[in-house]
């Protein structure tokens, strides 16, 4: 087992900072209904809002059809250049937000992420690394979420990868997190035992830049979110692999044993349609429901 990175004397200052370049900023939404992607059971808006920079940002927010307040599921972006529209069955019962953090598609004036080569954009210094400002992202992104009547602020779920628990660490206001870490958690450290993207970029870097990877590895060691999860007290799914797997349960056990709130463990199917069923039944549990809304061939 990997020994996690060492929490940086700063980190408590690095991350107030950022808050308080947030807090001085307004939201600024705006919503444009899209009739395309709308249908009888809910309505989709393109929604804008800023960040710090200042930044523009789009997310794909939908609303059910009905009377509101609605319980909500805020899918934090994974690592990749697109996000899509979120899934119809959730859309049916969830205000559903999905956000494009800063340089993903839509998201992309003025900054067009690369993939490969977004994780190590800025590295060699904390207060330059591009997921400074993505973080942010991810916290503006709920800001927007609480703002709307819509939205139930005691039924809000985070869904997603290392951005999901390092925004529930940071605000206290989720009422359950499902994480599938896979991007910072002791990144640093793990990346030279793998060959896989997006790890191998920090390897990649490494190898370009010997220099900076003493910088880089200490930039890192403020995303990890082994830091943060002492302050995630709700309920948390933590998506593993399984022992075979790179980010097994014995890798991953000193992030599940650090979340401050109630957690469990859930064993990857490595399969999108046996962990999609999951994730809609852990939701309808959370929620209180009796039925996932999935359709008859995803329950058989």
């Amino acid at each position: 087992m990997s020994q996690s990175s060492e929490r940086p004397a700063d980190f408590d200052a690095y991350w107030a900072q950022v808050h308080d370049e947030l807090a001085g900023l307004p939201v600024a939404a705006e919503l444009t209904h899209l009739p395309l992607q709308s249908n009888e059971y809910s309505t989709v808006y393109a929604a804008r809002f800023t960040s710090i920079g200042p930044y523009r940002l789009f997310a794909w927010f939908s609303v059910p059809v009905g009377d509101g307040p609605f319980p909500a599921v805020y899918q934090l972006p994974g690592y990749g250049s697109v996000v899509h529209v979120p899934a119809y069955e959730l859309r049916q019962r969830y205000v559903v937000l999905a956000l494009r953090h800063r340089g993903q598609r839509l998201s992309d004036q003025p900054y067009a992420a690369a993939y490969p080569g977004l994780l190590t954009d800025g590295i060699a210094d904390p207060a330059t690394y591009i997921y400074r400002g993505i973080v942010t992202d991810c916290l503006r992104g709920l800001d927007f979420l609480l703002s709307r009547p819509e939205v139930d602020p005691q039924r809000v779920v985070l869904t997603g990868n290392d951005l999901a628990l390092i925004t529930a660490g940071m605000r206290a206001q989720a009422s359950a997190l499902h994480c599938t870490p896979g991007l910072f958690y002791n990144a640093a450290s793990l990346a030279p035992q793998t060959s896989a993207y997006p790890l191998e970029e920090l390897n990649d870097y490494a190898r370009a830049y010997p220099d900076r990877a003493g910088k880089m590895a200490k930039t890192l060691a403020y995303f990890d979110p082994i830091h943060l999860a002492p302050a995630v007290g709700c309920p948390t799914l933590l998506v593993t692999g399984n022992e075979r797997d790179f980010l097994s349960p014995t890798r991953l056990a000193p992030l599940l044993e650090a979340i401050g709130g109630p957690v469990t463990a859930y064993e990857t199917a490595h399969s999108s349609y046996r962990d999609g069923v999951q994730q809609a039944e852990w939701l309808s549990t959370h929620f209180g429901y009796s039925d996932t809304l999935l359709p008859a061939q995803w329950r058989a």
